[in-house]
């Protein structure tokens, strides 16, 4: 965006520059030439009216001093001057003007151009032509003072674009840095700093304005962020206590059996809601500027829960295996880890085939089973709280929606997909191997 700017203005501020400087520069050189055919034509009109005996030692002089030439003939032609030209050299310009034609315009002096210009003009009064003068006149003299009048001209034209140029750094800084200090504030909350500041003093009042509420939004998500973690804390206390001693008193009724499901079911639904709202305080954290996360072993955190899992499933007909493909550590805790992978092999467990396969790979853990799968209506919905397929009636319908949290507070990915069965594939973040 600085580069950009600084074109803008640059470009704006050389336009400026040039659209002053090009017609002053042609207005010099005009002046110039003026000058230049005014005084040639003063020299031309007193030697018209200059006697004949006089006008001889005159033209010499004058080529003496000026080392310009002069021709002067009479109403015939016949030489009465020829001063370092002769008659035949400029016998157009003595014809045109013994005919009383006007004579060429001057073309506007340059400095590169220089060189020899003639001047024409009839000798006599009204319209009796007596004779003719011709004047070879040197423009190098009117050609160096333009260049002089240009260097002048181009040397204030260049200290206007300096001033240009440092002005428009002046401002695309003034304009820019209050951006860049936005930007690493931006940056620093997405690294995991809590609540940073960034100075609201310079730049425009809208710029600085918007320091002010980012400076807000900053403290208010942290404080978000404690206050959920305290109401997870506070709820976790205060719902399981309750909880405990309802479960006490049930098992003390007889034929308590309906009741006691009931209850076990009620806890499990608190534990999925308290896991739900623990894994959006772990975003919400991170997004506020949390802790670092820890890393973790994809292939031991693999073997580790399913090996906890492995009589499970045994008593449910299933078998579990694990295929190492590639080591690699991710950015994720390994309890975080450990809890994703308990509900997908809850989940494969419970509504999978026969077959359970856990795939590490690098950064990337998948869970295959070769069950009926779901549907593409049914994966859409897969991850939405208290969502259950139609032929499932156990489970609360927090679980998907509880690792796909999880998995996506550590900046990762939990896609499903039906391939012989519902394939669950995780990604996270990466730790490069040193």
């Amino acid at each position: 965006m600085r580069q950009r700017l600084l074109l803008v203005l640059l470009l704006f501020s050389l336009s400026a520059v040039t659209a002053f400087a090009f017609p002053l520069l042609m207005s010099t050189a005009s002046e110039r030439t003026q000058q230049f055919v005014i005084s040639r034509t003063a020299d031309l009109d007193r030697f018209a009216t200059l006697p004949v005996d006089v006008v001889v030692s005159e033209a010499q002089r004058y080529a003496e001093v000026y080392g310009e030439e002069v021709v002067v003939v009479d109403a015939s032609g016949t030489p009465v001057v020829e001063s370092g030209m002769t008659v035949a050299d400029v016998s157009a310009q003595i014809d045109a003007a013994l005919r009383n034609q006007p004579a060429a315009p001057v073309p506007t002096v340059m400095p590169w151009g220089g060189g020899d210009v003639l001047f024409a003009r009839p000798v006599g009064t009204g319209t009796k032509v007596a004779g003719a003068v011709v004047l070879r006149a040197s423009t190098d003299v009117a050609a160096l003072d333009v260049a002089r009048r240009w260097a002048i001209v181009l040397a204030g034209a260049l200290l206007a674009a300096c001033a240009c140029v440092l002005l428009a750094l002046v401002v695309a800084r003034w304009l820019l840095r209050p951006l860049k200090e936005l930007d690493r504030g931006v940056r620093a909350v997405a690294e995991g700093q809590r609540r940073t500041h960034v100075a609201d003093t310079a730049g425009p009042a809208e710029l600085r304005a918007l320091s002010e509420s980012f400076n807000r939004m900053s403290d208010a998500v942290a404080e978000a962020a404690d206050q959920q973690r305290r109401l997870i804390a506070d709820a976790s206390h205060q719902l399981r206590n309750p909880m405990a001693a309802l479960r006490l008193r049930v098992d003390m009724l007889p034929s308590n059996g309906s009741l006691l499901t009931e209850v076990e079911r009620l806890e499990s639904l608190l534990d999925g809601l308290l896991a739900l709202a623990s894994a959006e305080s772990t975003a919400t954290e991170r997004a506020a500027g949390g802790v670092e996360p820890e890393l973790a072993d994809l292939q031991v955190v693999a073997h580790d829960r399913v090996d906890a899992w492995r009589a499970a499933a045994h008593s449910a007909g299933a078998t579990i295996t694990v295929e190492d493909r590639a080591p690699g550590l991710v950015r994720c805790a390994v309890s975080d880890l450990a809890q994703v992978l308990d509900v997908l092999l809850d989940n494969a467990i419970k509504y999978g085939g026969r077959q359970i396969t856990v795939v590490c790979d690098r950064a990337r853990l998948t869970v295959r089973d070769n069950g009926r799968g779901l549907s593409k209506k049914d994966i859409k919905h897969a991850t939405e709280r208290f969502w259950r397929g139609d032929d499932s009636q156990r489970g609360t319908g927090l679980g998907l929606a509880i690792a796909e949290r999880i998995v996506t507070a550590h900046d990762g990915k939990l896609k499903l997909h039906t391939d012989n069965g519902l394939v669950v594939t995780v990604e996270l973040p990466k730790e490069p191997l040193l």
